[in-house]
């Protein structure tokens, strides 16, 4: 692995001690700009355009439009955003990854793994925490791009509060993106206590100036993802904002702060929405939330006219939503063409399998692997009229307690009967090694198999270390508000594993 500047970084070995300057530039070599997105050199809105407007396809009756990969904690990272595009997602969402955590990272090129990481500078580690890395060979890596899959469709989810803590975290990253997107839809204490997601929500005045700041600075779009506000009239005052700001596409989720995940979409309010803004504003306009199937995407985009639908918990539950049909079908589209039990899906466990062959190619975190295999397993977020249309049906007998009782990627691909060989993996040298390596990288990541084996034992064991007080017993306060909040964020540094060399 090589970093930009065509030097190698810290070896394995000395990785959590050696000593740093500071965030190394993340400016991409002469042979990494020949292999720039296709759209580099556009104005910002034109950019924009070509990344949320639906191209013309060539049977109209099928269209959804643009079909993004919505940003999901813990989840969308390399390996299901690789997925994704390859059942045919035309855009996708990094995790919000939070800005000073962006900032803090060295740009850092893994020749082995083709891909670029964002790592995190570990001069501020306690020395406790680097000899700790250093002995089980950790990295930790906060974000990870793959070009070759990525490459002009990748946008970079913030969260920021700020906009001088926004600005030095886009330019950081904006040459290995598409875009950067602001959450401003986030209702968790997390985010909201620290003037992110919907805090930016009951503050407009701040929310544009983060627009503006990063408009006249960056040479990618700049987009928002918000909920819907306390009534429509609201909702479009806000919108209307943040696109005079200089928002170039905006994406609406549709439902409120406060609302319960299980709380059904508000797609009569939606609709109404966005109807208003495609009449008055001129950029694209993103719809999101219980979108389950491509009937429901085909539906609503066609009452709204929006310009594409971002998938999150449905992508989840069944990431082969994404696939299309093909231009042969012909035929104007029906509803109950693709439902629930749409031809155009794959089977479960043919999802799951291929998740893992990309978790194994991109080197995921081993517990970072667990729990999206259990999001893939458990219908906990459904509104409950729809559980029993999305029925958790594995015929070779796994379940959610024996994804948790697995330990190590070897363990999981043991589980589902995923066969990894080096001659399909972009490693040279013993699969066994590999594994045995990788068992014992990132594994401080702050997760526990009763968040989804015990979830009311541990919010109650949560609560009562937190009324003891006291910082050691408010870090044991990760849950559900900040599992997985980006890779790197102040509650969670997410180690993840760098592919060791085994050549």
């Amino acid at each position: 692995m090589a970093d930009e500047s065509g030097t190698n970084p810290p070896s394995q070995e000395n990785a959590a001690s050696a000593p740093s300057t500071g965030p190394i530039a993340a400016t991409p070599t002469a042979e990494e700009e020949t292999r720039r997105s296709p759209l580099a050199g556009l104005p910002a809105q034109d950019r924009a355009d070509a990344l949320f407007r639906p191209r013309p396809p060539s049977d109209p009756s099928y269209g959804a439009g643009v079909e993004i990969l919505a940003p999901m904690v813990r989840a969308s990272t390399a390996p299901l955003r690789s997925l994704a595009l390859s059942y045919g997602a035309d855009l996708t969402y990094t995790e919000e990854i939070i800005d000073r955590s962006i900032t803090s990272c060295d740009r850092v090129v893994n020749d082995e793994l083709g891909t670029v990481d964002y790592v995190k500078n570990v001069s501020s580690f306690s020395r406790k925490v680097k000899d700790r890395m250093r002995k089980r060979g950790e990295v930790p890596v906060v974000l990870r791009i793959v070009p070759e899959a990525e490459r002009g469709r990748l946008i970079y989810q913030m969260g920021t509060g700020e906009s001088n803590l926004a600005l030095p975290a886009a330019l950081h990253v904006q040459a290995d993106v598409d875009g950067v997107d602001i959450n401003m839809g986030c209702p968790k204490k997390f985010s909201v206590s620290g003037g992110m997601g919907s805090a930016l929500l009951s503050d407009p005045k701040r929310a544009c100036d983060i627009i503006k700041t990063l408009r006249r600075n960056l040479e990618v779009p700049v987009s928002a993802k918000i909920r819907l506000l306390k009534d429509d009239a609201s909702t479009v005052d806000f919108v209307r904002s943040l696109v005079q700001a200089g928002a170039n596409a905006i994406a609406i989720h549709a439902r409120e702060v406060g609302d319960a995940p299980t709380t059904p979409a508000k797609w009569d309010r939606l609709e109404n929405v966005v109807k208003v803004l495609k009449g008055t504003e001129s950029v694209p306009i993103i719809l999101n939330g219980d979108l389950y199937t491509r009937d429901d995407m085909i539906r609503m985009r066609r009452k709204t006219t929006a310009d594409g639908i971002m998938l999150a918990r449905p992508a989840l539950y069944n990431t082969s939503i994404f696939r299309k049909p093909p231009p042969s079908a012909g035929g104007e589209w029906v509803e109950g063409m693709y439902g629930y039990d749409s031809p155009l899906l794959e089977d479960k466990t043919s999802v799951v399998r291929s998740y893992l062959e990309q978790s194994v190619r991109y080197a995921s975190n081993p517990k970072n692997t667990k729990y999206v295999l259990c999001e893939f397993m458990n219908n906990r977020r459904t509104p409950p009229r729809l559980v029993l249309s999305m029925p958790q049906r594995y015929p070779e007998g796994q379940t959610i307690d024996a994804v948790c009782r697995c330990k190590t990627i070897e363990d999981l691909c043991k589980l589902w009967d995923v066969k990894v060989s080096a001659s399909s993996a972009p490693w040279k040298g013993d699969v066994g090694e590999w594994f045995h390596r990788q068992a014992s990288e990132g594994a401080d990541r702050k997760y526990d198999d009763r968040y989804f084996l015990d979830p009311e034992g541990l919010r109650k064991e949560r609560e009562a270390k937190a009324q003891e007080g006291g910082e050691e017993k408010k870090e044991a306060m990760v849950g559900e508000e900040d599992i997985g909040r980006g890779e790197g964020t102040a509650t969670n540094s997410g180690t993840c594993a760098k592919r060791p060399r085994l050549d």
